[in-house]
C-alpha cells in the first residue's frame, strides 16, 4: 500500500501508511509486541483520510480522476458483470479500442454496457489511444445501441475520457458529424440508458455516448465542456493556470448537482476509488441497479418524453 503511487496532497497519508507497514513488519521480525501503538496509529491513519479527503479543492478532485490506479471501465465491468461478450467493429471502417462495447448480466439481468478505456502502461495507452475515441468508435456506439433497443435490453455507459480524439484522421472521418449524429438517435433509444461518469468527462468526447436517462457521476470525477488546462489556455494563454480554471468551470461532482446537470453523486470510499476498486464498484452497481429497476417501470413514450426533457432544462436559469 505504501508503495503505490500517490498525489501530492496524499503524500502524509502514504508516510504514515508506510510507517504502520514497516512497524507490522518490524513486529513480526523481532518477535515484539506493538499491537497498542499500530491500532493508534490506524486510528490517526483514518481521521488523516477523512480530513484530506473531505477538503479537497476542485483541481485535486481533477488530479484524483486521472489517477493511474483508478478503475477504468474493464476494472468496473469485471467486477460488476458476469458474462460479459465484447462486440468489434462500426461495420464501414474500423474497430476503435478506445471504446469498449458488449452484452454482459448485470445482477443477472441483461444490459448492454459501453465505456471508454484507458491504458495502464504505455502499451496499452497507445492501443487505447488513452481513451481518446476517433469517429468508428462513436459509430461502433452507435450500432450496439441500436442492437440493444432491437432485443430491448437496457444500456448502460460509464464515460472516462480527457476528450474525442483531435487528430487529422479523425477529423477527415467526420468527428464531429459521428458525435453529433450519436447525440441526436442516443435522445430516441426506446430502452432505457444510464450514464455514470467514472472518471474524466471532457466534452463531445463525453456527450458522445453520454445521452440517457438517469446521469450520476463518482464523488472524485469531473464532467464540463472544456479541460481546465483547455480552459486556461484559452483565458489565460498559461495551462498552468489549470487549478483557477477548474475552481471557473464548476466541473465538480457537487457543482454538477447543483446545476442539474447530473442527477446524483455515487460516493466513493473513503480514500478514493483507484484505492479500492471493488467497493467502488460494488457502489456503482447498487446505483445502476436502482436507475434501471425505476426506468423500466416507464412507458417507451415517457421515458423519451422525459429524456428529451431532461436535457432542453439543462441551462436555464432564474434572474433576481
Amino acid at each position: 500500500m505504501a508503495d503505490r503511487p500517490f498525489l501530492e496532497f496524499e503524500r502524509s497519508i502514504v508516510e504514515l501508511e508506510k510507517k504502520i507497514s514497516d512497524m507490522k513488519g518490524f513486529s513480526v521480525g523481532e518477535n515484539l509486541e506493538f499491537s497498542g501503538e499500530i491500532a493508534s496509529l490506524e486510528k490517526k491513519l483514518e481521521r488523516l483520510r477523512q480530513q484530506v479527503y473531505s477538503n479537497l479543492t476542485p483541481w485535486q478532485r481533477v488530479q484524483i480522476s486521472r489517477h493511474s490506479k483508478r478503475p477504468y471501465t474493464l476494472d468496473y465491468i469485471r467486477h460488476m458483470c458476469t458474462d460479459f461478450v465484447e462486440l468489434h467493429g462500426d461495420r464501414f471502417f474500423a474497430d476503435d479500442k478506445a471504446i469498449v462495447v458488449g452484452f454482459a448480466r448485470l445482477d443477472g439481468e441483461p444490459v448492454m454496457i459501453v465505456g471508454q478505456q484507458k491504458g495502464r502502461d504505455t502499451k496499452e495507452k497507445l492501443r487505447r489511444n488513452f481513451g481518446m475515441a476517433h469517429p468508428e468508435g462513436y459509430r461502433k456506439a452507435l450500432r450496439l445501441f441500436r442492437l440493444a433497443e432491437k432485443f430491448e435490453v437496457p444500456i448502460v455507459v460509464l464515460i472516462d475520457t480527457p476528450g474525442a480524439f483531435p487528430g487529422i484522421g479523425a477529423e477527415e472521418r467526420g468527428q464531429a458529424e459521428a458525435i453529433a449524429h450519436n447525440i441526436r438517435e442516443m435522445s430516441r433509444i426506446r430502452v432505457p440508458i444510464v450514464i455514470v461518469i467514472i472518471g474524466e468527462g471532457a466534452s463531445g468526447g463525453a456527450l458522445g455516448i453520454g445521452v440517457g436517462d438517469r446521469v450520476m457521476i463518482l464523488e472524485h470525477s469531473w464532467y464540463s465542456v472544456i479541460s481546465p488546462e483547455g480552459c486556461a489556455a484559452i483565458l489565460w494563454r498559461d495551462a498552468a493556470k489549470a487549478p483557477e480554471a477548474a475552481e471557473a468551470l464548476k466541473l465538480t461532482s457537487d457543482d454538477l448537482v447543483h446545476l442539474n446537470v447530473v442527477d446524483k453523486v455515487i460516493e466513493e470510499p473513503l480514500h478514493g476509488a483507484h484505492n479500492d476498486h471493488q467497493a467502488a464498484a460494488k457502489r456503482v452497481k447498487e446505483e445502476i441497479l436502482v436507475a434501471l429497476r425505476e426506468l423500466k417501470e416507464k412507458s417507451v413514450k415517457d421515458l423519451l418524453a422525459e429524456r428529451i426533457k431532461k436535457y432542453r432544462c439543462m441551462g436555464e436559469f432564474e434572474e433576481h
